[in-house]
């Protein structure tokens, strides 16, 4: 039987979720429904991508019996209303990143997924990715030895973009981008709390924060230095370096296609999209979506690969980033 999906926004992160969906076979995932905020939105969409149902509220797409799992797509500030929403409809979700604005919103959504027995994951799409595989084994199995240090950094030229400024859309690097060094830097260390956070940053007049650097103490004197920019174009790379050798993500760390352990590189291509996409490798969202159907197959209610602990650790962290860099939300003091 082939997982259901119901797609929740007819955005451009939606289009190519749906595009990843389709390099898989038809066999196993299907897009039987798409909801946006208006109904000609949506029909669009559905046009586009040959979607059986199309409703012009995400309250339709809720009452749909015949959803397996609902792909959130929707921006930041939106998460915690959606994911309540359809979790209280019953439903599966997959929730784009950052799951949430806050820690506190992310508690709620977790709860919220436990009290209505359903299945719920942060779509963390870098942690599925065969090279994040490999580095887990590699990791595991004591490889490169024990691991010291990471680094890793994730920037681009995005400030002449409204979500890049606008507080009210979830503006800020942390959120948008920090969030793939950041959660690289975790799952190296196995998901545990750094014992210090420190960090630096450059705000915007609007008060969203525009360049951060970010050094991590974890225990045993492990460290990370993670570096995010909405501002400036970095080099966008990641390094694990261990007592015995070194892993590096030469490039997009975020959506990596290849890898190089102790100077010997592999390659992990990805399949070509049928329509054009609109964010690098995005094809590459078909390793997530594989990951939530086995889940769903097995009848676990979270993955043991993006976690629901690791989704608040996530969160945490980003909240005392923000804390000492001076950035604070609405969601923040309510």
């Amino acid at each position: 039987m082939a997982t259901k999906w119901g797609i929740c926004s007819a955005g451009k992160i939606s289009n190519d979720f749906t595009v990843a969906l389709r390099s898989l076979p038809s066999e196993d995932h299907q897009v039987v429904a798409v909801a946006a905020r208006n109904l000609e939105s949506a029909q669009e969409f559905g046009k586009k991508h040959s979607i059986p149902v199309t409703y012009g509220s995400y309250e339709e797409l809720a009452r749909d019996p015949n959803i397996d799992v609902v792909y959130i797509g929707v921006i930041h500030p939106y998460h915690l209303k959606a994911c309540l929403l359809f979790m209280d409809a019953k439903k599966n979700v997959l929730c784009e990143k950052p799951l949430a604005m806050n820690a506190k919103e992310v508690k709620e959504i977790v709860a919220s997924a436990k009290r209505n027995d359903v299945f719920l994951m942060e779509a963390v799409w870098s942690r599925f990715f065969p090279a994040s595989v490999e580095i887990r084994r590699m990791l595991a199995q004591g490889e490169v030895g024990q691991v010291k240090m990471v680094r890793a950094q994730f920037g681009q030229s995005l400030m002449h973009l409204p979500r890049s400024m606008d507080k009210e859309l979830g503006a800020g690097t942390m959120l948008d981008l920090g969030i793939y060094p950041l959660q690289f830097a975790v799952m190296v260390y196995g998901g545990e709390m750094p014992e210090k956070i420190t960090a630096v940053g450059v705000c915007t007049e609007t008060g969203v924060d525009e360049t951060v650097v970010v050094t991590l103490m974890f225990s045993k004197g492990r460290m990370a230095v993670i570096t995010s920019s909405s501002g400036l174009e970095l080099d966008n790379d990641a390094v694990i370096v261990g007592t015995k050798g070194h892993i590096k993500i030469p490039a997009h760390m975020w959506c990596p296609t290849s890898m190089v352990v102790n100077g010997k590189e592999s390659h992990y291509p990805l399949p070509e999209p049928d329509l054009p996409l609109n964010f690098l490798n995005s094809t590459g969202m078909r390793y997530e979506a594989e990951a939530v159907r086995q889940c769903l197959l097995k009848g676990l209610k979270e993955s043991s690969v993006m976690s629901h602990h690791d989704s608040l650790l996530l969160a945490k962290i980003e909240d005392e980033v923000r804390q000492q860099v001076g950035v604070v939300y609405s969601q923040d003091t309510r």
